[in-house]
């Protein structure tokens, strides 16, 4: 009479449904969790375009730059006051977690994704792709909002 205790059986408790239950869980939470979405600026009021594509960025790295009405980068709910150190910085991030040189031109593995607020003047957005520029960012893709029809 092995596995019997003082002559009643022990129960063991059926851990398959609690596993099952903690698999779904983190199976749900991996597949909720957008980690591209924290990067980007929900409040903004994108310009409306009645011809959008979508922009090809397969296989390339996005910086996300928000530009609220006033003209302002907020990236990840904090301002940057510092435009040109900001991408700068971003910059030489990326040039060295891919061993290239000062000068090299980023275009081949980074898209910087620009996110204006309708509101924002031109001048504000012009600056912020002109010191994207100047650092090596070549490949940009606007974000606009698409109402088929619908001509800004």
């Amino acid at each position: 009479m092995s596995g019997s205790v003082g002559g009643a059986e022990a129960a063991e408790p059926n851990l398959v449904p609690i596993l099952d239950m903690v698999f779904q869980l983190i199976t749900f939470f991996m597949l909720v969790i957008n980690v591209k979405a924290a990067t980007m600026d929900q409040t903004l009021q994108l310009p409306v375009v009645g011809s959008a594509a979508p922009a090809d960025s397969t296989g390339l790295r996005a910086v996300v730059l928000n530009i609220n009405g006033e003209g302002d980068v907020n990236i990840g709910g904090v301002v940057q006051t510092d435009i040109k150190g900001y991408v700068s910085n971003e910059a030489d991030q990326i040039r060295l977690q891919d061993g290239l040189k000062k000068g090299d031109d980023l275009s081949t593995r980074t898209i910087v994704v620009v996110r204006g607020d309708k509101r924002a003047k031109f001048k504000s957005v012009y600056a912020v792709v002109k010191a994207c520029q100047e650092v090596g960012f070549h490949r940009f893709s606007y974000m606009t909002t698409f109402e088929p029809g619908k001509e800004p």
